[in-house]
């Protein structure tokens, strides 16, 4: 018994220096984890333009084309043009056989001839007694139908040039040289794409956000970078499609380079509102905590926890409502290994504008 309570007595030092020891080394961790600084890179809360964009896609069609037709029949005997050409308004596209044409036409001129120097013997007849009225009438209606068969005999001699009603590119050619071009057959196919129309259908809780003249970025995908094409609102239709919820708008594309083409399936970004002069920051720097936004301020070499509100989002850049101030130091690298109060390194600060 003497010996169990020499043993018991001896125990009770032991394990209080133990414990002693285990919490010196916790408190000795914990110093050194507060001692250790996070590096990071920041940037300044800065003050610019933020717009809001609706994306969505749309079709591209020319407003000017035409389907060059033949109002005559007959063998093509020359074609001056050849498929992507481009072509003036007037211009002879091809040219069709017109002999019989030109025929008709020689005959018509003949009796509008033949009827006029008639007349004119008549008119010149002193005695006027000898000449019957009902004769004369009549041949100057015979006149009058002479002249509109010569006019019409003439119109398709001009018809045998084939010639393009508009300016444009030859985007598609139906003949070949020495066949027969029948009546009413499509010849050529002219589109102007000099300027084209972007039709979009966007839903109709859209409508009331959309006005005549607003702006939209017309986004090409090029081989090496994307390019953004300016364009407007040109027309909105007043009624929405009842099967689809959606109603039709045309955007006026410019497209004096030619670099986009009728028919082409494009990314649209429909500009609605700007704020100006507002506190941004770059959406990267944000980080999402239980369903709430907030940034890293750093102050006094450590990083405080901020929850903001956020307003529009236009790329990379995105305003901020409220929980920031401008010319404030954030976090925008890094800030996924910190804490509220964690000692921060700053590596390279740097401004919002040199990372936009």
């Amino acid at each position: 018994m003497d010996r169990f309570n020499s043993m018991k007595k001896l125990a009770i030092p032991l394990l209080c220096i133990a414990t002693l020891s285990a919490c010196s080394g916790e408190a000795e961790q914990t110093k050194e984890e507060e001692k250790f600084a996070i590096p990071v890179e920041t940037a300044l809360v800065e003050t610019g333009n933020v717009s809001s964009f609706y994306s969505t896609t749309a079709t591209l069609e020319a407003p000017e084309e035409s389907h060059v037709m033949s109002r005559i029949a007959g063998i093509v005997e020359l074609i001056n043009v050849e498929e992507g050409d481009r072509v003036t308004k007037g211009q002879v596209l091809a040219v069709i056989d017109a002999k019989r044409q030109r025929y008709d036409f020689n005959r018509s001129e003949a009796e509008v001839q033949i009827i006029e120097q008639e007349l004119n013997r008549l008119n010149k007849m002193t005695n006027k007694e000898f000449i019957s009225q009902d004769a004369l009438a009549k041949l100057e209606f015979n006149l009058q139908a002479a002249k509109a068969q010569r006019d019409l005999a003439e119109l398709q001699v001009k018809e045998s040039l084939i010639t393009s009603p508009i300016d444009g590119v030859i985007a598609a050619r139906h003949i070949k040289l020495g066949n027969m071009a029948k009546e009413f057959q499509e010849l050529f196919y002219v589109v102007n794409q000099d300027q084209l129309h972007g039709i979009l259908h966007l839903p109709e809780q859209q409508l009331a956000s959309l006005r005549i003249g607003q702006h939209a970025s017309i986004i090409q995908q090029q081989s090496n970078h994307t390019a953004a094409i300016d364009a407007k609102v040109l027309r909105i239709s007043p009624i929405v499609d009842a099967q689809s919820g959606t109603f039709k708008v045309t955007l006026a594309v410019p497209n004096q380079n030619a670099a986009l083409k009728a028919g082409m399936f494009t990314r649209v970004e429909l500009k609605y509102d700007t704020h100006q002069d507002v506190l941004t920051v770059p959406y990267n720097a944000l980080i999402n905590q239980d369903n709430t936004q907030a940034l890293y301020v750093v102050k006094d070499a450590k990083a405080e926890r901020r929850e903001v509100s956020l307003g529009y989002r236009e790329n990379n850049t995105v305003e901020i409502v409220s929980g920031v101030s401008a010319g404030e130091q954030i976090v925008i690298r890094g800030q996924q290994n910190l804490k509220d109060q964690s000692l921060v390194e700053i590596i390279t600060p740097l401004s919002f504008a040199a990372i936009r």
